[in-house]
């Protein structure tokens, strides 16, 4: 695989913090990438560093040293602006515990990432076409007649399927999603892995991080965090 076909790229990452007066090292050196169209699975223990190494990819959080790159540009010299940006709409998230707005609707909380980016004449503009945007995400989530319900009135996995029309709201180049399965019973997490493997094949880049080998296994590349770096499955 060429260098310059990576869309993200990771380079000797540290990070640690401190717990009192001692340091907790979490990842020690830790070098990844991703090509354009993969699913890479990201697999270790509870406390390894995975939700770390992933909001770190997410320009969430920052390294301690080392280099993150999208399509191959250093995501340290972006300035704030363009970081907002990145994460906004190159980046496309997906937690384990949803994070939706109860006090919105389904539609609201899925096309909210394309309001929060616009000034109110921007979003005044473009307010129907994002409206539309949103409506089909449902649609392709089996989800259209939900459109008008509160998330709180919604079962785990339609929450979860909110959260990934949300996370693809503004088309993002790489889906980040931590432990999407591990509030969901085995049935309806592996509805959720249905939709990432359908969003996949369609060409959607997608990096997972879990506990679950057996969700990992759905992945296209499993790679393993152990002791704070990368290993090969």
């Amino acid at each position: 695989m060429n260098k310059d076909e990576f869309i993200l790229k990771a380079e000797a990452i540290y990070k640690s913090y401190l717990m009192g007066v001692t340091e907790v090292k979490v990842l020690e050196g830790v070098d990844f990438s991703v090509d354009k169209g993969e699913f890479v699975a990201i697999v270790g223990a509870s406390g390894s560093g995975k939700s770390t190494l992933l909001h770190i990819l997410g320009a969430l959080d920052k390294p301690d040293k080392g280099v993150v790159a999208f399509a191959g540009r250093d995501l340290s010299r972006y300035s704030g602006g363009e970081l907002n940006r990145f994460r906004n709409k190159m980046v496309g998230f997906v937690f384990q515990f949803y994070h939706l707005l109860d006090e919105l609707s389904v539609l609201e909380n899925v096309y909210l990432p394309t309001m929060v980016s616009r000034g109110v004449f921007g979003w005044l503009e473009c307010r129907g076409r994002a409206r539309r945007r949103a409506r089909e995400l449902l649609e392709q989530l089996g989800l259209a007649e939900r459109a008008n319900h509160k998330p709180y009135q919604l079962s785990g996995g339609e929450r979860q399927r909110v959260a990934i029309g949300r996370a693809l709201m503004n088309e993002p180049n790489i889906l980040l999603a931590d432990e999407p399965t591990g509030n969901l019973d085995s049935a309806t997490g592996n509805g959720i892995l249905e939709v990432f493997e359908k969003l996949n094949r369609a060409g959607q880049t997608i990096v997972m991080v879990s506990h679950n080998e057996r969700v990992a296994q759905r992945a296209g590349r499993i790679v393993i965090l152990a002791d704070g770096k990368i290993r090969r499955a």
